[in-house]
């Protein structure tokens, strides 16, 4: 299922919008961090930074061929060799990994759909404890150079719906500038049947 106004721009444009090392620094992704599953590999813009910093395998999902095709081709051509991209409809068939196998979930500028609770919890179900959803989005209170109409974007406030709808607990709010903020939402317990 598409993501409504999730298009993408080129890439060199796309990627000049985030400043990717300061997310990742402020979203503690680093070599503590082992198995991450990434929603919307996109172009690779987080994927083969986030897979060069983590101790582990990075599975990431797309629904667009082409995403996909330009995610391996780029790992391939930086040597990163720890990614398994995949098309996949995650929104509809859930990740399709283990359950309680990864240490994070990156849910990037993916969370402006009717039901995001929904993806939160298919996010939880394969964290381990201590597992962390992280979380990117536009900012609604200023305008940005891209991203969906400011009415669709979630809110910081959200954070703590889509945490209690996955038995998780927001652990981060962070500010990530010039357009994002970011969550970091914890698996403490198992979450509620």
């Amino acid at each position: 299922m598409k993501v409504p106004e999730s298009g993408m721009p080129n890439e060199t444009y796309w990627e000049s919008l985030f400043d990717i090392p300061l997310i990742l620094d402020r979203l503690n992704i680093d070599r503590s961090v082992g198995e991450v599953a990434e929603l919307g590999c996109g172009y690779g813009t987080f994927t083969i930074p986030v897979a060069q910093r983590i101790s582990g395998p990075l599975f990431t999902f797309d629904i667009e061929a082409s995403m996909i095709a330009r995610t391996r081709s780029r790992a391939a051509d930086e040597g990163v060799l720890n990614i398994t991209p995949a098309l996949r409809d995650v929104l509809s068939l859930g990740f399709g990994l283990h359950p309680e196998s990864c240490d994070a979930v990156l849910l990037f500028n993916i969370l402006h759909f009717p039901r995001p609770e929904k993806l939160v919890r298919q996010a939880a179900a394969v964290l381990r404890l201590g597992g962390r959803v992280l979380a990117i989005h536009w900012r609604s209170d200023l305008q940005t150079p891209r991203g969906p109409p400011v009415h669709l974007r979630p809110k910081r406030a959200d954070a703590s719906r889509w945490a209690d709808a996955a038995g998780l607990t927001v652990t981060a709010t962070v500010d990530l500038p010039p357009w994002h903020f970011g969550v970091a939402l914890t698996k403490n317990a198992i979450p509620p049947v």
